[in-house]
């Protein structure tokens, strides 16, 4: 809005009316208190105006006050999160004698999964315990009673309310369950084991299996304890090479806030230099949080500072400049899954330079219509030297469009989703921008579940022309999170699609197992698409060694141990209680192959893997992870973790590219870094963005050298200004600025910390 606003100071100073201005803001649609009358307008405000400042408060209380509305009626009808059908549920279950006995098992398993998703579990369990006295001697009945699958999973949960999440630390619920996850209060997991053993007796259930194997992790029973025709060899868990272990410091640093299932970003969001963590929570009245980097290895919690508070929801947040004033601010995405029931709007967290934030939804237009969405890319697919916005919203039988949001460059944006041949109208999950055919334009590739994806190419004209069937690139049909990188540093853009198999929860464990054991799975594994540089791909997973069913939905990538090839982190899971998996991660081997690291580094976090950040929160040369957890039901909330690295002891670079023509964060700018590396030329290739399409990194580009100490030639490439820049015999191990057009190369000196 900074240009609209210039352009009115202008007229004003032109025509001497205040009122012309107010006129003209007004035209603009924009809605402002400005007090008039004995020159009460005055310097002072021209000069807040000319600072940036574009939208009064009005804009933000409004958001509150709709947040606080969409909360109360959320309680009544959220298929996730109210509690409308429990109290009816509630209201037959006093009332037995009126329900006909045909329906009573029916009654009290509703009850007790409703009961459990809301978290009340010792109602869950007395439920799920009249369900199995119903049915246990019911004719005719082949197979495991589902009621003692039910009725295992919820005294499973009581074991994880009662040690993972009021007893946290920094083991608990890392798979395998050893050391301080061993549950101390053991009542529910060997409840469980009792119900699961009864199951397993009625007949073979690979979803019991693997639930049975876990509640003998958490009371220190697996592998000895468990019988041996039930047991799921603890070969079968281990990483394909040795790795350091990662340990989860967020307990220490107060970053392990609990909560549901959100969103993660980090970078400088107060501009000392330091990055910041912002994580939110899809519970509508779950609070964005804001934590400081102190400076000095701690945290604070900086919500309300950050004129924060009330700002509620979001599955979850993507951040960038989107109006060039050298402040990153921050989407918050709302509604994703609830279909109907999430036509929430969105939020636009404004950075106002002085670490707070304003709503600026309303005024900016992005909340005149309002689907379900947790799918949001920035990106200049223009070329003007503004970033505009792509949502991709969750279509079923609804039918709503995407969105695509051009920057006008005022502050203000219009959707041009239609004319520009990108309302997708399918169930968007993920969607990231890329130029795949080096043409300087950004397309656009969407990740849909139960429909083919999109690589919507960029004509250049405004337009875009859907090729993903031509080019081979429309699988996984069930994906979820996606990115463009280079995985294999050959100066092309790569996509990675990840695998989300929709069916029922048992069903889902049932195809992870048999993945983990090397057996057959309807499930439709990950796509790795190999890209060509010039417009062509080739799914190349299988050979990449990524072949196993994970159901990641927070996922995202970085450069663990700085050897200069990007490694991934799925956040896995699904909303259902047995969604009990291993987040996973994996380190590149140079192109040729990844390996799963997970047990060996300590990265297999059995709860709800939502937003992933991969950034180097210490300063000292190495990415840690920070990952936002928590499942999708009210009951199933849990504390973000902080995975540090320990180190490996190679050298690295980190660039902030600053846009003058271009965005100010670069995004979309290409490095090309040449290094020396034992006697070896070799060359690395980064793009400028947040990483992957659930979770933020900075967008302050770290660059891991391997055993290279010194950059041999640094190349930025600007598409929009098509600006060239070549640096020579750059000193590894440093941050460094550099600025769109100018020669020089600026030294940052940040200081490193130690966490405490």
């Amino acid at each position: 809005m900074q240009g609209a606003f210039r352009r009115a100071i202008t007229r004003v100073q032109q025509h001497g009316s205040a009122g012309t201005v107010l006129l003209l803001l007004t035209s603009l649609g924009v809605s402002l208190l400005l007090p008039m009358g004995c020159g009460g307008w005055g310097n002072a405000s021209t000069a807040a105006l000319a600072n940036g400042s574009r939208f009064g408060p009005e804009g933000h209380a409004r958001m509150v006050a709709t947040l606080k509305e969409v909360a109360a009626q959320a309680r009544l009808d959220n298929p996730f999160l109210g509690e409308g059908t429990a109290e009816k549920l509630r209201a037959l279950a006093a009332e037995t004698d009126r329900v006909p006995p045909v329906r009573r098992p029916w009654l009290y398993g509703e009850l007790g999964k409703n009961e459990l998703r809301l978290g009340n579990t010792n109602a869950a369990v007395k439920a799920f315990s009249t369900l199995d006295e119903m049915t246990r001697d019911l004719p005719g009945r082949t197979g495991p009673s589902p009621a003692l699958f039910y009725l295992g999973l919820a005294w499973m949960r009581w074991g994880e309310t009662e040690n993972c999440v009021t007893r946290h630390n920094s083991d608990s619920c890392l798979f395998p369950i050893h050391g301080g996850g061993i549950h101390t209060k053991q009542e529910g997991s060997r409840r469980a084991i009792e119900v699961f053993r009864r199951s397993l007796e009625q007949g073979p259930d690979m979803a019991v299996r693997w639930l049975f194997n876990l509640a003998y992790m958490t009371i220190g029973g697996y592998p000895n304890e468990v019988p041996p025709q039930e047991l799921i060899p603890p070969e079968v868990f281990a990483s394909d090479e040795a790795f350091p272990r990662f340990v989860d410091v967020a307990p220490k640093l107060g970053l392990n806030a609990i909560g549901l299932a959100g969103g993660a970003i980090t970078d400088d969001f107060d501009g000392d230099g330091l990055l910041d963590i912002v994580q939110s929570d899809m519970n509508v009245t779950g609070q964005i949080r804001f934590f400081h980097n102190n400076g000095d290895g701690t945290f604070t919690d900086r919500t309300e500072q950050a004129n924060l508070t009330g700002i509620v929801g979001g599955l979850n947040i993507v951040h960038a400049d989107y109006d060039n004033d050298g402040h990153p601010d921050i989407l918050v995405l709302r509604g994703g899954w609830m279909r109907e029931f999430g036509r929430h709007p969105k939020s636009l967290l404004h950075n106002n330079g002085d670490g707070t934030f304003t709503d600026v939804t309303y005024d900016a237009g992005l909340a005149q219509v309002n689907y379900p969405s947790q799918a949001g890319a920035w990106g200049d697919y223009d070329g003007d030297g503004d970033l505009d916005l792509y949502v991709g919203n969750e279509s079923g039988k609804e039918g709503y469009p995407s969105q695509l949001f051009r920057n006008n460059g005022d502050g203000t944006f219009t959707d041009v989703a239609a004319q520009a041949g990108v309302e997708n109208l399918r169930f968007a999950k993920g969607a990231v921008w890329g130029d795949y055919d080096g043409d300087d334009r950004p397309d656009l590739y969407v990740s849909n579940i139960g429909k083919e994806n999109r690589l919507y190419h960029n004509n250049g004209d405004g337009t875009f022309t859907d090729l993903a069937p031509a080019l081979g690139v429309t699988n996984p049909i069930d994906s979820f999170a996606a990115w463009f990188w280079d995985f294999d540093n050959d100066g092309a853009l790569d996509i990675y699609a990840t695998t989300y198999y929709q069916a029922p929860g048992p069903e889902r464990v049932r195809a992870f197992v048999a993945s983990l054991l090397g057996e057959p799975t309807p499930a439709q594994p990950a796509s790795l698409y190999k890209g060509d540089g010039r417009g062509h791909f080739r799914d190349v997973a299988v050979e990449q060694n990524l072949r196993h069913i994970e159901f990641p939905m927070g996922a995202n990538f970085g450069d663990l141990d700085n050897d200069g090839w990007l490694d991934f982190y799925l956040g896995t899971g699904f909303p259902e209680y047995e969604g009990l998996v291993p987040n996973a991660m994996y380190r590149n081997r140079g192109g040729t192959g990844f390996a799963n690291v997970t047990t060996a580094g300590g990265f297999g976090h059995l709860q709800k893997g939502h937003g992933v950040a991969f950034a180097d929160l210490d300063n000292d040369g190495d990415q840690d992870v920070f990952e936002r957890m928590g499942g999708a039901y009210p009951g199933d909330g849990f504390g973000s973790v902080l995975f540090e690295n320990p180190g490996f002891g190679n050298h690295w670079i980190a660039v902030q590219l600053v846009g003058t023509k271009s965005n100010r964060s670069g995004i979309g700018a290409r490095l090309a870094i040449e290094i020396v590396e034992n006697g070896a030329r070799r060359s690395l290739y980064r793009w400028v963005d947040s990483g992957g399409s659930f979770g933020g990194n900075p967008l302050r580009q770290q660059v891991g050298l391997g055993r290279a100490t010194k950059v041999e030639t640094l190349e930025i490439h600007w598409p929009t200004s098509k600006i060239t820049q070549t640096f020579h015999d750059l000193p590894a191990d440093r941050f460094i600025r550099i600025v769109e057009g100018e020669n020089a190369v600026e030294r940052v000196d940040l200081p490193q910390l130690r966490f405490h």
